[in-house]
């Protein structure tokens, strides 16, 4: 018998369950018991699920959302004694865990890297595809590393970048200021969170060096040559290993050095993000840091992109090399409307508030992934339409429940997947299904603050608590959190694999089907699978090194989970 809970724990008001299963009835109810004085608060009886029984298991469900009392908790059988290891209810149960999320993302910085105390790739890169000579070198360094992997790609940096911005504008009092600039400990003055959204600027603004001109990756799958420590890269890109590496242009056509192209069609995906992350920062430079100085480049740069993206309405798509693997986006009104959204604010001129309304019409509930059962890798990026939400407060009200209704659709039938499995989830198992989840948590979010309406509560805590061990495996999908539980560990990264570093905050991707798992290249487990006895034939997921595709955190996924840690941060 299996007993699954957040390990985190749960917020006063939230609606709180756990999963029991087993293959054999369970016949027997189980005790909330306050962990300090031995009480028993509650006597729960199992409530059967009728669900699709995953792995041939049978499961119920435990619901104590009547305790609303701070505490530390457990659950256990009350004739078998199984039992839970503790858990908090309390206001304050997610408070500081964004800080986390932030440690991760230090240890993903590209140029000086805090974590390891090193510099790397300080040659990025020599260009291709531009209007300059294919190899002229132009000075990308910074940035962030992508995954496990050494790539620097636009097409993440510029989400992560934008919501990390906008989760501060939400909710500035949730962040602190523990390191400098450069990541090191000692505050700065500046929340942690506006020192790491401005190393993404950084290299933003790096990648649109003039207005008619935009990069969006560096260096490609030839990286790929086992795992290695960022300063003593071995990939050779034709400057021999540890040099210089492809700095790809944006031309919004079809791109590939060797046999596999990509399907680009313009640059508007990667152009809009971009300007919606700099018409966030102008605002918040000038408003909250009195910097108008880094304000007026941001505000340039956000027009600048704004009109390119204009000009080449379309996506740029990742680049491959040596293997079909690549970021498939084909999606762009969305990034427009997010731009033109934030620009009308940053700006109040009525041509972008026009812009973003036509926009927005384009990027309907169609364009997202949660009205599918399947999609491309990343081919519906970013995972949520942030521009609906930006949009939302500067139009009439009609126009405010067209928005309000595009997220209501995507949530509506993410719920319809949800209502068949025993575990309430509401994604398809696809790769990176973490990030579609804390994106759909982000979107339920969103749409209560835009709407009032919190009839999705009950939803809302569901793929909170999967993500933190409510969940076949028991076990939370970010790194080091919560202290002491049961998280991944056998993480695919250098830091791990040569260094045995653990850097707690990661998002790793997450559960795959089956399906999927089974298909893929070059994947072999390292180590004895720990969670064979609650695998399933229907999902899979394995804390170990050989799994790159469900063990594998993400900068992307773990910069767009900060605002919904800021947001459970507050307490309720």
């Amino acid at each position: 018998m299996h007993i699954r809970f957040n390990q985190i724990g749960y917020l006063p008001g939230d609606t709180k369950k756990a999963v029991v299963f087993s293959k054999e009835q369970v016949r027997e109810n189980f005790l909330l018991v306050d962990v300090a004085s031995g009480k028993t608060l509650l006597e729960i009886k199992p409530q059967r699920l009728q669900k699709n029984n995953w792995g041939g298991f049978m499961y119920w469900e435990l619901d104590f959302s009547s305790v609303t009392h701070s505490g530390d908790f457990l659950i256990k059988g009350k004739k078998s004694g199984i039992a839970t290891k503790p858990f908090k209810i309390a206001p304050k149960a997610y408070t500081g865990y964004q800080e986390q999320l932030l440690e991760f993302m230090r240890q993903q910085r590209c140029g000086y890297n805090p974590t390891l105390d090193m510099v790397c790739h300080p040659k990025d890169g020599r260009s291709f595809f531009g209007p300059m000579r294919d190899s002229t070198y132009v000075d990308l360094s910074g940035g962030w590393h992508d995954a496990g992997d050494q790539l620097k790609y636009l097409i993440t940096s510029s989400y992560a970048t934008a919501h990390m911005l906008k989760a501060f504008e939400l909710y500035p009092e949730q962040f602190d200021d523990q390191v400098n600039a450069l990541g090191q400990p000692g505050g700065n003055g500046i929340p942690d969170v506006l020192d790491e959204a401005k190393w993404g600027l950084d290299w933003l603004h790096k990648m649109h060096p003039e207005p008619d001109q935009l990069f969006h990756q560096i260096a490609d799958d030839r990286d790929h040559r086992g795992f290695k420590i960022p300063n003593k890269d071995n990939a050779d890109y034709g400057w021999g290993e540890n040099s210089y590496r492809t700095a790809y242009f944006a031309t919004g056509k079809p791109q590939g050095l060797n046999k596999y192209q990509s399907e680009a069609t313009g640059v508007a995906n990667l152009a809009g993000r971009s300007a919606a992350a700099m018409a966030i920062a102008a605002r918040i430079w000038e408003e909250q840091l009195q910097d108008p100085a880094f304000s007026a480049q941001c505000r340039r740069a956000a027009i600048s992109l704004y009109e390119l993206g204009r000009k080449k309405e379309g996506y740029q798509q990742g680049n491959s090399y040596g293997a079909p693997y690549r970021y498939n986006e084909e999606t762009w009104a969305d990034d427009m409307e997010w731009a033109a959204a934030e620009l009308y604010k940053l700006t109040k001129e009525p041509k972008y508030l026009a812009q973003a309304k036509a926009y927005a019409l384009q990027s309907n509930t169609a364009d997202s992934w949660t009205v599918r059962d399947s999609a491309s890798h990343y081919q519906l990026y970013p995972f949520i339409n942030m521009g609906h939400f930006a949009l939302h407060a500067e139009v009439d009200a009609d126009f405010q429940k067209v928005l309000e209704g595009y997220y209501l659709d995507g949530i509506r039938h993410t719920l319809q997947r949800a209502e068949k499995n025993p575990f309430h989830i509401g994604v398809p198992f696809i790769w990176c299904s973490n990030n579609l989840l804390t994106s759909l948590v982000t979107q339920v979010i969103l749409y209560e603050k835009m709407s009032g309406d919190r009839q999705f509560e009950p939803f809302l805590a569901a793929q909170r608590d999967w993500l933190f061990g409510k969940n076949p495996w028991g076990t939370s999908m970010f790194t080091g959190m919560p202290t002491g539980g049961e998280y991944p560990v056998s993480v695919h990264t250098a830091p791990y694999v040569l260094l045995g570093m653990e850097v707690p905050g990661g998002l790793v991707d997450g559960p795959v089907y089956t399906s999927i798992y089974n298909k893929l290249i070059g994947l072999t487990l390292w180590d004895p699978d720990e969670f064979a006895t609650v695998q399933n034939e229907h999902v899979t997921y394995h804390d170990d090194v050989g799994d790159y595709s469900t063990n594998e955190p993400t900068m992307d996924g773990t910069a767009g989970s900060i605002l919904m840690m800021a947001h459970f941060g507050r307490g309720r």
